[in-house]
């Protein structure tokens, strides 16, 4: 369930420049925890985000100063164009690498069958320096910002892998008998160079869809002032002002039509492709798409509280979430580096000092493997293994096989009309053994309307007349009725007064109308036995009929129950409406189970009593008093069309749809865990294989950096499984 500090009441989310693994993410974190007041921090590697919360307000300077202090770099914000810089600039590197590496590697290998090359000796440390030094120079700031900060990153691997190749070269210049891997060294930069740059874009491509949704965000709007229309920008723009939005441009701001008829296309919000007719009344969202005529809208929700901010902060801070088995990953990269460093420098010495006593392996693997060589020198051996154990052993795939994986079931997850807010729950869905839903909002459409009635015609202009002075919930359902048979209109009512409990009365053409509680059920035993809210009809104290009021099942309810019954589990009905309301929605979706009349007090009880071993709970809900209930659960469900902190308890949250996007929630946790541990597998399975190969001498650097960008790419790759599945 939800961790203690989601309550903390401040957050702040910002974007981290610099970092290249796991180590670099552990190092920011840790720095941005010294400062007084954080509670947690969460820095996602790929996506370079994070947050912060806290118990006080944090002046962002601080967090900047901690970071900085790491050597990294801290913004809350990133330019539009940012990325695309970045990547101009990589593919500018990586082209220039190739393009003089390759010639490179073509004279390496004349060289080495004998054709030699006028001045190689000369032109090796030259093309080397340049692929090393210049285009590779932001690995070398990686790796120099790391070691001055007394921790190590992949850089720093790949900067001691390709400086120690080149200082090979350097010694073979002026005389030393060693043989030179200046080459090498620029392979294995071009190489990493490559495969950064592949996992970036794939990395982009996977984290689109946060980006899509901020695309959304209008930074002007059209307001009318008294002066006309004017183009004004959003941040300027107050509650209540009048906006016009016309065809072909997205609504700027949360609002609802004052003027005018439209088709508005949600899609990129809701998901739902076919355009919403929207006319005076009707709400629209800031990000939806005007269709095809001018409409003005009254502005009902600005910055912070705009709908389309609330899904970007939550779709954000699911990416950048952590589930429990992160905790393992972290602490064996913690300290992935260090030992990689020190096993190459001893499989480094191990060779130099028993170069003899081991050279008939190299003999035996010489026939098989056309890279080894058993007739060179201990110094030349020896510096190879070290190069190749270094390069091989890269802490990238096991950094990325967690984040990457969250980050496809959120694109996935947003997809289905889901925010998974919490990483715990996607560990915890397998072990559901109950589910506990609410009734009203979650089961139900969550707005009663009549769905029967013995009142005459003539009566209902005047009773909804009546009714709209009301605050009753049930009021609401009479005056949509009339208006559904075209019957509301202005009537005359005068001396209304309203009874708490009882009902609403008031003179209507100088006869009493009351409209509310029945003087006796018996007539309408009938309705009172399927659960029915019972509104009667009197004028001058005779009853003239009444209307029989429910709130629908949502009509994707019954398929939804019937899937988590598939899954195996136990369902309960927990409502706190009467029992005749609850027996109705058990008999009409399929539950067998149901506590009705409950307080949340003893819905919380609920939950724990719903505890077998091992099993773990789920709850839904969308209403005020199911928050405490969603945070005891394990895993807590909030509907989006609940309240803020039925939204604010739940680990997932509904954006669109019912029960069926439950059963959706429990199949993309399941999925995803799923992935994480296929991603870790085959990122320990990676090293396990080929760290004692190139400490054995058999693995050449070359191909152990293509084997460690490929590993990194098969966890993106696997990972991307989730954002593009299909049912």
């Amino acid at each position: 369930m939800s961790s203690d500090t989601q309550q903390t009441a401040h957050k702040q989310s910002f974007f981290v420049k610099g970092m290249t693994c796991v180590t670099c993410v552990k190092h920011v974190e840790r720095a941005i925890k010294k400062v007084d007041g954080i509670s947690f921090v969460s820095v996602n590697l790929a996506t370079e985000s994070g947050f912060a919360l806290s118990n006080q307000e944090i002046p962002f300077d601080e967090l900047k100063k901690a970071v900085s202090n790491a050597g990294y770099e801290i913004t809350d914000s990133v330019a539009p164009d940012a990325m695309q810089k970045r990547f101009q600039e990589a593919g500018r590197n990586l082209i220039l690498s190739w393009a003089v590496t390759i010639p490179l590697m073509v004279m390496m290998f004349l060289h080495m069958s004998g054709r030699h090359v006028p001045a190689f000796e000369y032109v090796e440390p030259l093309i080397a320096a340049l692929v090393i030094f210049y285009t590779g120079r932001h690995t070398i700031k990686g790796a120099w910002i790391a070691l001055i900060h007394w921790h190590f990153n992949m850089d720093t691997l790949i900067f001691l892998g390709s400086v120690t190749a080149f200082a090979t070269t350097l010694l073979a210049l002026v005389g030393l008998k060693i043989a030179s891997f200046g080459s090498i060294g620029a392979m294995i930069v071009a190489i990493h160079l490559t495969g950064r740059y592949i996992e970036s874009w794939l990395r982009d491509r996977a984290a689109k869809d946060v980006k899509a949704l901020m695309q959304l965000q209008a930074t002007e709007a059209r307001v009318k002032s008294e002066d006309g229309w004017v183009m004004v920008p959003i941040e300027a723009v107050k509650l209540d002002s009048l906006v016009r939005v016309y065809p072909s441009e997205r609504i700027p701001l949360d609002g609802e039509v004052v003027e005018g008829a439209s088709s508005v296309d949600e899609s990129m919000i809701t998901g739902e492709y076919m355009p919403l007719q929207k006319q005076t009344g009707s709400p629209v969202t800031g990000g939806s798409l005007n269709l095809n005529a001018p409409i003005t809208i009254r502005v009902t929700g600005t910055g912070e509280d705009l709908f389309l901010s609330q899904l970007i902060s939550m779709v954000q801070d699911a990416q950048g979430t952590k589930v429990p088995i992160q905790a393992l990953a972290d602490r064996i990269t913690l300290w992935f580096v260090p030992a990689v460093l020190l096993l190459a420098i001893s499989a480094g010495l191990i060779w130099f000092f028993r170069y003899d006593a081991l050279r008939p392996m190299l003999t035996s693997f010489e026939k098989a493997i056309p890279w080894v060589n058993a007739n060179a020198d201990a110094l030349s051996h020896s510096l190879f293994v070290f190069v190749a154990t270094l390069v091989i052993a890269c802490p990238c795939a096991l950094g990325l096989a967690i984040p990457m994986a969250l980050i496809g079931a959120s694109s996935l997850s947003a997809k289905k009309g889901l925010i998974i807010r919490n990483g715990e729950a996607i560990q915890t869905a397998g072990e559901i053994g109950a589910v506990i839903l609410d009734k009203t909002g979650t089961l139900t459409v969550g707005k009663p309307s009549v769905v029967e009635s013995s009142v005459p015609d003539e009566l209902l202009p005047a009773i909804a007349q009546l009714e709209t002075q009301s605050a009753h919930p049930l009021a609401k359902s009479l005056v949509e009725y009339a208006k559904e048979k075209g019957l509301h209109r202005q009537v005359v009512i005068d001396e209304v007064l309203e009874t708490a409990g009882s009902g609403i009365g008031g003179k209507w053409e100088g006869k009493d109308l009351f409209v509310g509680k029945p003087t006796s059920l018996e007539p309408y035993r009938l309705w009172a036995e399927k659960g029915y809210s019972i509104v009667e009809a009197r004028v001058n104290g005779d009853p003239l009929g009444a209307f029989a009021i429910t709130d629908p099942i949502r009509e994707d309810t019954v398929e939804g129950i019937a899937a988590l019954k598939a899954f195996g589990l136990k369902i309960v009905l927990a409502t706190g409406d009467h029992e005749e309301a609850a027996k109705r929605v058990c008999a009409e979706t399929g539950i067998r189970d149901y506590r009705s009349q409950m307080k949340p007090s003893e819905k919380l009880t609920l939950i724990h009593e719903s505890r077998h071993g091992k099993e773990k709970v789920l709850m839904v809900g969308d209403g005020l008093n199911d928050g405490p209930a969603l945070k005891a659960a394990d895993i807590g469900i909030a509907m989006g069309s609940g309240t803020d902190l039925a939204i604010d308890s739940a680990d997932i949250v509904i954006v669109r749809g019912g029960i069926p996007q439950v059963v959706e929630s429990i199949r993309i946790s399941r999925m995803t865990f799923r992935i994480i541990k296929q991603n870790l597998l085959w990122a320990f399975l990676y090293n396990v294989i080929a760290i004692p190969a190139a400490m054995l001498g058999v693995l050449h650097p070359a191909i152990g950096e293509i084997a460690m960008a490929f590993s990194s790419i098969t966890v993106i790759l696997n990972s991307l499984r989730l954002k593009y599945h299909r049912d």
